[in-house]
């Protein structure tokens, strides 16, 4: 699998092209915007877009899904269908951060965790990692051992709680519970900034470290 990772909106959110080297068919996780940029991605990697892969609806994670989808023709799978208003509310988010024709959508397979989706002849397993927002899912590919995590989890930081159904302690739970079972030597794409492993973050994260965690009596 060809991994590639282009940051768009002003926010600099990290947006996933994958490829599957046997079939060459592509998957974008988080098209938030910058579909130019996007697609430029894809056919560099010499893939055809299969499908579109959400992991939460905020605007700057999902603005560019519904353009993207009618572009190709392609299905959207994700996020989970707790997140159904962060996804109503785009077109009212979005001029917030400059972004044109964000549309809401609805997706053509809402997910769950324990589900799997795929593309050419890649799997991702979907776990469920409520707490920055309801409906918030990470994808895993185990082969690869790599994870995109959306905005649960950051080098040295975890996702804000402070928006609607956000939750604090909801997040660290999907956190230890959903993704530190996935191994150590997991490395994972958020939805900002550079990319880690679970195992750093176990060790040096100040919200989640192993260490933070036992203090905390969690």
């Amino acid at each position: 699998m060809k991994v590639s990772v282009i940051p768009v909106t002003p926010l600099q959110q990290n947006c996933s092209v994958l490829v599957c080297e046997k079939t060459g068919k592509a998957a974008v996780v988080d098209p938030g915007a910058d579909l130019d940029d996007i697609v430029a991605l894809i056919e560099k990697l010499g893939g055809t877009l299969e499908k579109i892969l959400v992991t939460h609806g905020h605007t700057d994670h999902a603005g560019g899904v519904s353009l993207l989808a009618k572009r190709f023709g392609v299905p959207i799978e994700g996020p989970h269908p707790d997140d159904q208003f962060w996804i109503e509310r785009i077109p009212l988010n979005a001029p917030r951060y400059g972004l044109v024709g964000a549309t809401a959508f609805t997706p053509d397979r809402w997910l769950a965790g324990g589900d799997v989706v795929r593309f050419g002849e890649v799997a991702l397993e979907v776990r469920h990692c409520p707490g920055h927002t309801p409906g918030h899912v990470i994808f895993f590919n185990r082969e690869h051992k790599l994870a995109m995590v959306g905005d649960v989890l950051f080098q040295g930081s975890i996702g804000r709680t402070d928006f609607p159904r956000g939750d604090h302690d909801t997040l660290i739970r999907s956190i230890t519970t959903q993704l530190w079972p996935l191994g150590d030597d997991v490395t994972f794409i958020p939805g900002h900034g550079p990319l880690s492993t679970f195992g750093d973050e176990r060790e040096s994260n100040p919200y989640v470290a192993d260490t933070v965690l036992q203090r905390a009596g969690i």
